[in-house]
């Protein structure tokens, strides 16, 4: 079974949407078995186009269409949860173990948020890796 990592952030537009679909590109140029999943615990209508054009000048699609709600599906399925922004709150993380990164917004510069997600996944795909041999 492929690991899920769930990215959790407020509107699901952004940031988790960056990295998850980082972690997937990581992950496939690793050959490392990891699956990334972006949420939110207030869902915009719609992907943050800072997010989506900056994907799109690194060569990636992201995965998702429009934000959604983070449910207990979710978390039942998580390998490894991470929240970006100590204020976040949802009833589905009620009690649910998770890390808290904390990165600048989207908005404010699509590198500026890229950079430190990009840094930290490169840390999780290398330990997954050196942990399954690959």
């Amino acid at each position: 079974m492929t690991p899920v990592v769930v990215f959790v952030c407020e509107h699901g537009a952004a940031k988790s949407v960056v990295a998850a679909a980082w972690l997937r590109r990581l992950a496939a140029d690793a050959g490392v078995e990891l699956r990334g999943v972006a949420c939110g615990t207030d869902p915009d209508a719609e992907l943050s186009t800072a997010a989506v054009d900056g994907l799109r000048r690194d060569g990636i699609a992201p995965d998702e269409l429009v934000p959604r709600l983070i449910d207990a599906a979710d978390i039942q399925a998580a390998w490894r949860v991470i929240v970006f922004g100590s204020e976040i709150r949802a009833p589905a993380l009620a009690g649910v173990p998770h890390e808290t990164w904390d990165v600048p917004a989207v908005s404010d510069g699509y590198e500026a948020a890229r950079d430190p997600i990009v840094e930290r996944l490169i840390a999780i795909v290398t330990d997954v890796a050196a942990a399954r041999g690959t």
